[in-house]
């Protein structure tokens, strides 16, 4: 008899635990739609921070000779850097490297011939303006590996806000077509999901050479950068 009442009681149980699955699942209004709407929102901000790797290569025939050109080469490169004002927390190094170099030959073993030394460092330039001129500096003082720049901006902060919430008017305008549309108005929103963030785009920053005092001077344009954000808006329409 115990089996046989816990059996029924089971049974029982059964139809109510559906019922709770299928409230679930079930719109939250039986005369409501739901419309999803993904949105892109943007800011413009002209970049006010690049990014450079700056960096000396040296190869001498032993070890030791290579690493100690390349210490020296580097120390007048971060003086340089120094002097053009740019601050200790604005220059991290980046990869320190040291191989040895081969010549090959058919059917004999690999000889070394000499050895290479690397060191680059990351440099944030706060005033663009500048930064092409420091960068003639520091090929003077010995940099003979550049790569970049990449624009950006210090404080992303606002300009994101800003982005988000433009992404947000648009998935609300979007959503009051779709409900025009189908002879509906917009009731509320009832989820907002973020999705994802940029600053900045692909393209590189333009790279000009002028004439100044009859020789050739790096100049580096900030232009204008997009900050993007994507947001999935859910909306009620009735």
């Amino acid at each position: 008899m115990r089996m046989m009442t816990a059996t029924l009681i089971a049974a029982a149980a059964m139809p109510a635990m559906a019922a709770a699955q299928q409230v679930a699942t079930t719109p939250i209004l039986p005369d409501a739609a739901l419309l999803d709407v993904v949105a892109e929102g943007r800011s413009v901000r002209t970049p006010d921070l690049a990014v450079i790797d700056a960096g000396v290569v040296t190869q001498a025939p032993t070890a030791a000779a290579a690493l100690s050109e390349n210490a020296q080469r580097m120390d007048r490169v971060l003086t340089a850097l120094k002097r053009a004002g740019v601050a200790d927390r604005d220059v991290r190094t980046a990869t320190i490297s040291l191989s040895p170099q081969y010549r090959y030959g058919e059917n004999v073993p690999p000889v070394i011939t000499g050895y290479q030394a690397s060191n680059r460092v990351t440099v944030r330039f706060r005033d663009i303006a500048r930064s092409g001129t420091i960068l003639d500096t520091l090929v003077r003082e010995g940099a003979n590996q550049i790569e970049g720049p990449t624009l950006t901006l210090a404080n992303p902060d606002a300009a994101m806000d800003e982005a988000r919430a433009d992404a947000i008017a648009r998935a609300r305008a979007r959503a009051e077509l779709y409900a025009k549309a189908a002879g509906l108005r917009v009731e509320r929103i009832v989820a907002i999901g973020e999705g994802s963030e940029r600053v900045g785009g692909p393209i590189q920053p333009q790279m000009m050479m002028a004439r100044m005092d009859a020789a050739p001077a790096t100049r580096i344009t900030a232009g204008e950068q997009d900050i993007t954000a994507t947001v999935t808006v859910r909306f009620v329409l009735k």
